[in-house]
């Protein structure tokens, strides 16, 4: 997928932010010099087309009584993109990377509560046939990372 000015635009401004408003995108259309209905539309084009992968808020799930781990697997090479499919078809998958290392599948499970991230790691074992390693998060840091385009 080509990304033409605008969608750049859009996806640079996104990152500083969304508004808390009645109208968040018809704001965010206006900084752009967009209209509403051109902002949504290329959202939607680039979320089909998974130039982005997703589009919402992140909430600290703890403060609302859920809860984040890291997980990590060691998949066969061979047997990858099956896994992948597995691991991904859980909506709490907040993101999931390959890795060159032993442990070279690695992604993120967010739930809206504790005992629900040791429910979806059985299942995930089950469906995959390998182990996951869970590693609950301990500490929290704000990194800020913004990825110009």
């Amino acid at each position: 997928m080509q990304l033409d000015a605008i969608d750049k635009q859009i996806i640079n401004t996104l990152q500083e932010g969304f508004p808390i408003t009645e109208q968040p995108f018809s704001e965010v259309a206006g900084q752009l010099g967009l209209d509403e209905s051109e902002l949504i539309a290329r959202l939607e084009r680039l979320l089909a087309d998974k130039t982005l992968t997703r589009f919402g808020p992140m909430y600290q799930a703890e403060r609302l009584g859920g809860a984040f781990t890291l997980v990590g697997m060691s998949v066969r090479e061979d047997d990858f993109d099956r896994v992948v499919e597995i691991v991904n078809s859980f909506p709490e998958v907040a993101h999931n990377y390959e890795r060159e290392h032993h442990f070279n599948m690695w992604f993120v499970i967010a739930t809206e509560n504790p005992k629900h991230i040791d429910a979806i790691l059985t299942e995930i074992e089950l469906d995959s046939g390998y182990s996951c390693y869970n590693m609950p998060k301990q500490d929290e840091y704000f990194v800020g990372l913004k990825l110009a385009v």
